[in-house]
């Protein structure tokens, strides 16, 4: 698990496009990650 204020390490996934989109492509930018629970599971 990251901690909150570290750096997250580099990966990549696709957009709501398909586009292959990597965490370096936002270097010098803030950015938030969200990751939700899959639909119907607790949470």
């Amino acid at each position: 698990m990251v901690k909150e204020g570290t750096k997250a390490p580099d990966f990549s996934l696709p957009d709501q496009d398909e586009v292959e989109r990597s965490l370096k492509d936002f270097d010098g930018s803030r950015v938030v990650i969200f990751f939700y629970p899959k639909a119907s599971t607790g949470g």
